[in-house]
């Protein structure tokens, strides 16, 4: 992946942090987003190896900034081949609570997990099109299939992400590729605040024995960019065989 540029929203949460560290060391040059948390940011910047490597403040919500955010890739690199679309939100609802689930986090939802990489791909449209085309990896979660998640807004906006990507798969195509991968519950910040009888629980319900790493989603993004190029369209799961149990 030399020479090649890639653009990873929220790239300094866990996910991201591995999908940054794994393919700047294929040789990709990385362009992390972040939106609040520039220490942590710049922190993952000055470990990526490799040189020429960005992080860019840049909210998803913001349309204007993710405009700004194409300006600056086109000046400093004037290419773009991979965009990952992994920043996203949730909180824990029970499903059966409709009342704690309120129409702001319905919305705060959807526009950061679906409008947000809807935005995002609109932006980089040309850059990604450009040359020989480009790849656009969607990071959804088997909660979009099973409906089994944090809430039920936060499993819907990741429905709405495979239907995004295989509606652009089909628009974009010959010229770009779009694909989601899918992980199940991974271990990390987010997975830590739950009880640990539920994190065994989930374990016990996982036919490969054990719950995902960040690593894990990180070499099925590698795998993709560089040697599944001929999928587009799809949703790859990345869960231990969860969606199934």
């Amino acid at each position: 992946m030399t020479g090649h540029v890639a653009l990873i929203t929220g790239g300094a949460g866990g996910i991201g942090s591995a999908i940054s560290q794994t393919l700047a060391q294929a040789g990709a040059i990385v362009v992390i987003t972040y939106n609040n948390d520039v220490v942590k940011a710049n922190t993952l910047l000055e470990t990526l190896p490799g040189e020429d490597h960005a992080v860019v403040q840049a909210s998803v919500t913001d349309s204007v900034s993710l405009g700004r955010l194409a300006d600056f890739i086109v000046e400093r690199y004037g290419r773009l081949d991979i965009l990952v679309n992994n920043a996203g939100i949730t909180t824990p609802v029970p499903h059966d609570d409709l009342d704690a689930l309120t129409d702001e986090w319905i919305d705060r939802i959807f526009q950061t997990n679906w409008r947000g990489p809807f935005a995002m791909i609109r932006a980089c449209k040309t850059l990604l099109m450009a040359d020989k085309g480009g790849l656009i990896i969607n990071i959804s979660s088997f909660a979009a299939q099973t409906g089994i998640g944090s809430n039920v807004a936060y499993c819907a906006s990741k429905a709405a992400i495979d239907s995004l990507t295989r509606s652009l798969a089909r628009a974009l195509a010959p010229k770009v590729r779009v694909v989601s991968v899918a992980p199940g519950l991974v271990l990390g910040d987010y997975a830590s605040r739950f009880d640990p009888a539920f994190i065994q629980g989930q374990t016990n319900a996982t036919p490969m024995g054990r719950l995902g790493v960040p690593d894990d989603v990180a070499k099925t993004v590698l795998a993709l960019a560089t040697t599944l190029t001929f999928t587009t369209g799809s949703v790859i799961p990345v869960d231990g065989g969860r969606g199934v149990a």
